[in-house]
């Protein structure tokens, strides 16, 4: 007989067929998958980390960026684009269409603390755009940098809620915090750890990597639904801090920053008014009283700085190169033309290098920087797996031409961004400027409407929030259409600003630079001192007539000034930001409650993941013990235990028959104890302690002095005095039990040296006071942003 007709059906509804008694007499129905609207475009988001204004070529700088400003030519390009100011609370305003403090982002996730704004948790009830467009039949990726969760829910112990596969991604390949190392990166595949693919010494480089994942998604599933249309969201690196790069690609800018930045800056401020990327009337921002004058620098530090900017300089080149081979990739398999891409960067170019720029930020953040003699000796290094270099903030001001300021503060220095969108499909302008207002928490509206979709009102049936942004489709094919977001806030760890019909108010926190605010970055606003910012310390800037605030009128418009900070305040209402909070130190020291009760043991196992460094026992400055239970056949050997990398660290383990331990001083110093005799064969009890013989010297970064002891079976092998040890933290900083992947901590061994022998577990245990320089350990944490 004919097989019977039969239709779809959405999954939860009634059944539309019949059920008899046996399936001659019944008709099937089949559930109805979720499909894409025919011909649907793939939306692609680039979001590149540190990246300023002035650096992209197509914005004007000096740095070859051919694949980037080719999609300026082809499409659009936005120069009143605004960010948050800082990374995660940017990422929250791209992916979801709300607000940072909507977001529970006040800040990065590491500072968050007890109110709705400032709790680190993005809400369900603000959904995803990924979570979205799920919704609608796409295939959704997650490729590259993350920062979008609690950084102690980071290990195995999840939860996973908060991981990109719980936030609507199909697939997620790269890292889960604010920065890794670029030869050796901390890689998570979907929801598990991996090692990379290859090492340094093999080529291996995370953004080639990172391409390559991005196209074999895709391609994976091109191959079986083709017509299936997907959302990729790539978020590299680079440029954040290490500045890792293959040599040749640094080489490529022999010499060209040698005149410093003020010549950058002028050179690249010409250039964006040649392309209209700066309107013609603009003036350039002054000089910053913190940057020192580059003919007060010595030939050595000229030289020095040049260098790191050469390297920085190559590193975006080499993203660039990377993306176009995406893009390549899209054209090759007929998707480019229908693909609305979207680049932009997180925040402005970053100050975290310090004055001078470092070889190894673990050394800026340790308050142990390197004697600029000591530096140049590893310049021919810089950008190589064997530093985590970051450039001085001289290059971070010029890379924000033609504003002021920078990453973390409100001026447009820190908030304002590149941005570009291509679509030859669905935009039939090509290679124009745009000059509406726009705010991150744009993008998801004007994603939407380009599809033709409206915001959900339940994902996973939890009721959606309003969406905090505003189309600028309308924008794609009119340069004369109205701007319609009209107002908004901005708030970075007290530092506020209030955008309103062209018109800007900023309050800076208590003094207008670090050198002439007489207070360390991150320290409490008091209710006086709020008081007094209110009422004195408020700038007013007319943009719509200058550019990059270059002209206060607070004093000559009263008026304004009070109508616009009385509207910040209004916006704060609404979002959630108050209660102003301009601490740094206090918020990443707060005790969260999803942290366990502080433990004084802590007991690891081989074949385990490695530990992220939110979650490793606190060994620093304070008495401790490593206990190894191991067998030992002929000839074993390798690392028992280590934490860190060869930018700074400790690590346990055993060589040509003997016990070492090697503490490895922020690269400055490797402080070495070796048991006297061979371990025998067999099962033993393998130890070692650290006792204190002094206090710590943090301001000059000096950690705990001690006596260092090996112990096997509990009878001495070895003991040493260290005299300086690392004062705040390891970055990268995870603990791993058994091995020692990425770079070596000790230079001694291979990485990754795993112990040949049996390991049956390793107990660190803790005791005593935790000493902790509190503003040190903030300035780590606000580099890993």
């Amino acid at each position: 007989m004919s097989q019977p007709s039969w239709r779809e059906y959405r999954p939860g509804a009634a059944f539309p067929g019949v059920i008899g008694r046996t399936a001659e007499e019944s008709r099937p129905a089949w559930p109805q998958p979720l499909r894409a609207t025919p011909g649907a475009p793939n939306v692609m988001f680039i979001v590149l980390d540190d990246t300023g204004y002035g650096q992209l070529g197509c914005y004007g700088g000096p740095i070859a960026t051919p694949n980037l400003d080719s999609l300026a030519q082809g499409g659009l390009l936005y120069n009143n684009m605004h960010t948050t100011a800082l990374c995660s609370p940017s990422r929250s305003c791209i992916i979801t269409g709300r607000n940072h403090h909507a977001n529970g982002m006040a800040g990065v996730t590491e500072m968050s603390t007890g109110f709705p704004g400032y709790n680190g948790q993005i809400p369900f009830e603000n959904g995803f755009v990924s979570e979205m467009l799920l919704q609608h039949g796409y295939n959704t990726y997650m490729v590259g940098k993350w920062h979008l969760m609690p950084s102690e829910q980071e290990s195995a112990a999840g939860p996973y809620d908060r991981w990109p596969l719980g936030r609507g991604f199909e697939r997620f390949y790269g890292f889960l915090g604010g920065d890794t190392s670029q030869w050796y990166p901390e890689l998570v595949y979907d929801n598990h750890q991996i090692e990379p693919p290859a090492t340094a010494e093999q080529g291996y480089h995370l953004t080639p990597d990172l391409v390559d994942k991005a196209m074999a998604f895709v391609a994976d599933a091109k191959q079986v639904a083709p017509d299936k249309p997907f959302f990729l969201n790539l978020s590299t690196g680079a440029t954040h801090a290490p500045h890792h790069v293959p040599k040749e690609w640094a080489d490529r800018y022999r010499g060209r920053f040698d005149e410093g930045w003020d010549a950058y800056r002028e050179a690249a401020f010409a250039r964006q008014k040649e392309l209209g990327v700066a309107p013609a009337d603009a003036r350039l921002s002054r000089h910053d009283p913190d940057v020192p004058e580059w003919d007060s620098l010595s030939p050595e530090a000229r030289r020095l700085a040049a260098r790191m900017m050469e390297v920085y300089a190559g590193f975006l080149s080499h993203t660039d190169h990377h993306i176009g081979r995406l893009l390549a990739f899209l054209k090759e398999i007929g998707e480019f033309d229908n693909t609305l891409i979207m680049v932009v960067s997180d925040n402005g170019a970053s100050p975290e290098g310090g004055v001078t720029g470092t070889a190894n930020e673990a050394q800026f953040f340790n308050n142990a920087p390197e004697p600029l003699e000591d530096s140049l000796r590893s310049i021919d290094e810089l950008g190589g797996p064997t530093t985590f270099n970051h450039y001085p903030w001289g290059w971070t001001w010029a890379g924000n031409t033609p504003f002021r300021r920078w990453k973390r503060e409100t001026y447009r220095g820190g908030a304002s961004d590149p941005f570009l969108v291509h679509w030859p499909s669905g935009i039939r302008a090509r290679g124009e400027i745009r000059t509406q207002y726009a705010h991150l928490v744009d993008m998801v509206p004007t994603v939407l409407e380009a599809l033709g979709i409206e915001p959900p009102s339940t994902i996973r049936g939890v009721t959606q929030a309003p969406l905090h942004g505003v189309s600028f489709a309308h924008t794609f094919d009119d340069a004369d259409a109205p701007s319609n977001h009209h107002t908004q806030y901005f708030e970075m760890i007290g530092h506020r600003a209030i955008d309103h019909d062209g018109w800007r108010a900023v309050c800076p926190w208590p003094g207008p630079s670090f050198a002439e605010a007489g207070r360390p970055f991150g320290t409490p606003i008091t209710v006086q001192d709020l008081t007094d910012l209110d009422a004195h310390h408020w700038e007013l800037y007319h943009v719509d007539e200058d550019f990059a605030e270059t002209r206060d009128l607070a004093a000559g418009q009263r008026d304004k000034l009070v109508e616009m900070v009385a509207l910040w305040y209004v916006e704060a209402g609404k979002y959630d930001v108050l209660p102003i909070d301009g601490s740094a130190v206090q918020r990443m020291m707060t005790q969260r409650p999803q942290i366990t009760e502080a433990r004084t043991s802590y007991t690891f196992r081989p074949g385990t993941q490695s530990l992220p460094s939110a979650v490793t026992p606190r060994v620093l400055n304070r008495p401790h013990s490593v206990t190894v239970d191991v067998d030992l056949a002929a000839g074993a050997e390798g690392v028992l235990v280590c934490q860190g990398t060869d930018a700074g660290g400790w690590t346990l383990f055993v060589k040509d028959g003997r016990l070492h331990y090697t503490h490895n001083y922020v690269r400055r110093a490797l402080y070495r104890l070796t048991g006297a005799d061979p371990v025998p064969e067999g099962r033993h009890e393998l130890r070692f302690e650290f006792e204190p013989t002094g206090q710590p010297d943090i301001q000059h970064g000096k950690g705990t002095p001690g006596k260092a002891q090996l112990y096997i079976d509990r009878q001495l092998a070895a003991e040493t005095d260290l005299p300086v040890t690392t004062p705040v933290m390891f970055n990268p900083g995870g603990l791993t039990c058994g091995r020692n992947p990425g770079s070596a901590v000790d230079p001694d061994y291979t990485s990754p040296f795993p112990f040949t022998g049996t390991l049956h577990s390793v107990t660190v245990d803790l005791s005593g006071e935790l000493i902790t320089d509190m503003n040190s350990e903030m300035r780590m944490h606000m580099a890993r942003q």
